[in-house]
Parts: structure tokens; sequence; C-alpha cells
């Protein structure tokens, strides 16, 4: 492994030129050796297939140069609007620190699960929803989202759970990652690991930046064009998942929808609440979002009321 020669991922990891020259000769030749051999093996399985060899050499191979150029260019970050951030989120941390000791009466840590155990469980006698699988009762997000329903401790430790790891992992984060030279920040993209054929991203990870509640917005509104005259652009399939369904189902209603360019979530929400197309209000769009997407991912009546907060005879 790469981290043999170099060390860990972290800042005491070395470049390759800090590497004695047999040692990188002995590892760039296994690499090129080992990548030949399973060449031969590979390429004739792939080679036998016209479609996969089309996508081989037509998509995957051609992006390997684009990905490259992206991973080379990086990103322009706001440091000083992350380090703003980064304080408001600190403030919030402690405010919601001593909200969480007045609901308990006594101070814990936040952060520890045997704490919380002991605390929700056995002093505050809450109900056990789940239990660990060496019996202890769960305090993992699920189980804290549907106490949330009823109790107000638990709520206030999702809130703190969430914040803190936005801000560890992002506002505290990002900057540092910053490049001296280039002043952007240089993530690698993972062309072949996902199973949707998507890309991923790592050190850091700017694929996984919150952006349903405000806070997580603040984080990407950092992520800035490179200077005068330039424009951040994004660019997204319009409802193909859905698109997909509708044609695999035959489903008049949604084929529709789509044919006649209505937006297919009101559609369904005017459906779901007998209502016309323009009586549908944002939250009920929204209910009927979570209901399109839950159906094609199979998700059942207790998981949709979980997520939309709503008891279980309605989902």
């Amino acid at each position: 492994p790469i981290e043999e020669l170099i060390g860990k991922k972290g800042k005491n990891q070395k470049t390759m030129r800090d590497v004695p020259l047999d040692k990188i000769t002995e590892y760039a030749s296994e690499d090129a050796d080992i990548t030949l051999r399973l060449h031969e093996v590979l390429w004739p399985k792939i080679a036998a297939d016209e479609k996969l060899k089309s996508v081989f050499e037509d998509i995957e191979m051609p992006l390997v140069s684009v990905i490259s150029d992206i991973e080379r260019t990086g990103v322009a970050i706001d440091s000083n609007m992350l380090a703003a951030h980064s304080q408001r989120l600190g403030e919030r941390l402690i405010e919601l620190e001593k909200e969480a000791f007045e609901i308990a009466g006594e101070p814990f840590n936040l952060s520890s699960p045997k704490q919380l155990q002991v605390l929700l469980f056995e002093k505050l006698g809450l109900p056990i929803i789940k239990k660990t699988p060496k019996g202890a009762p769960s305090t993992a997000e699920e189980v804290l989202q549907e106490l949330a329903h009823d109790y107000p401790l638990p709520k206030v430790i999702i809130e703190h759970r969430g914040l803190s790891k936005l801000k560890s992992t992002y506002t505290d984060k990002l900057p540092l990652m910053v490049n001296e030279k280039t002043q952007r920040v240089h993530t690698s993209y993972h062309q072949a690991i996902t199973a949707t054929g998507r890309l991923s991203s790592a050190n850091p990870n700017l694929q996984n930046i919150p952006i349903r509640t405000d806070r997580g917005r603040k984080v990407r509104q950092a992520f800035i064009p490179r200077g005068e005259g330039y424009v951040l652009f994004a660019a997204d399939y319009s409802q193909i998942e859905l698109r997909l369904m509708a044609a695999m189902s035959g489903d008049q209603a949604m084929k529709e929808a789509f044919i006649n360019g209505t937006d297919i979530h009101t559609a369904t929400a005017a459906r779901v609440y007998g209502v016309a197309i323009d009586q549908v209000d944002g939250d009920m769009r929204r209910k009927a979002k979570m209901v399109n997407f839950g159906i094609i991912y199979g998700i059942s009546a207790f998981g949709l009321s979980q997520r939309l907060s709503i008891p279980r005879k309605e989902a």
C-alpha cells in the first residue's frame, strides 16, 4: 500500500519525493506490472461484449482526463465566510448544550452514547425503541427522530449532532485544506466505486454538503467562482428516476404529468389530497415528493411517517 511509503493521511504524510528511489522504483514497477496483468485478464471479457466495450471506450476512458482536469483545477472557497459561519455554529452549540442540561437537570456529554443511554432510558425513563447488537438501548439517529416527536431532549440532541458534524467536517476543516500554491481546495473523484455509476468524492468529500437546512446552505455559499466574469453553473437531469418509473410502470397519470410539463410532485400532491393543481401548497408538495421517491426505493408507511413527522395512519 502507498501508505507504507508516504504514511497515513494527514499533515504528517510525506510526498513521493521524500521516499528513497529504490522504494519508489519497486512500488511503480509493481503498479505497472499488476495493471498490465489485470488488463490481459479483463480486456478480452470487455472486448467480447460490444455494449460494454462502447461504455469503456466512449464514456469511461475519455472521462479520465476530464476528471483529472477538474481535480487539478480545484474549487475556490471563501475562508472568511466559513470562519464566520463556524463561529455562529459554535455559539449555537453552546446554547443547545445549556438547553440540554436544563432539560436533563444535570450536565452530561452530548456526544457520549453511553451517557445518553443512562440519561434517556434510566433517569428520564423514555421508551426503548431499539437495541444495539449487545442489547443496550440504541441512541441512533432514527431512534432519536422518533422520540423527538414526544420528548424535548432528543430533539435538542439531534440538532446538536447535526451542527457539530457540520462544524467539524466543513466549516472548521475546509479552510485548512486550501492548497498554498493554488489557493483552492482539491478533492479526489472516484470513477468506479458507487453502485449507481455516479462519481464519488473524497479528501474532502464535496458531494455530501447538506442542503436541506439553512445552515447547510450557508456552507455551500462559501464555494465561489474563480473571479470576475465567472459563475458557478449547476445542471441536473429533470426527475430522471420518476420518468423511468412512469415509462416502466405505464402509470397514466404520471405519464400525462410529464408529457404536459406539469411538476410531478405537485401533480402527485393534487391526487393525494384530492385538490386542484393550483391549490397545492409547499408543504403538500414536499410530502408528495417524499411519497414519489419513497415508492421507488421501497419506503414503508412507518418509514414515511418518520421522515414526514406524521402519524402512521396518515402515511
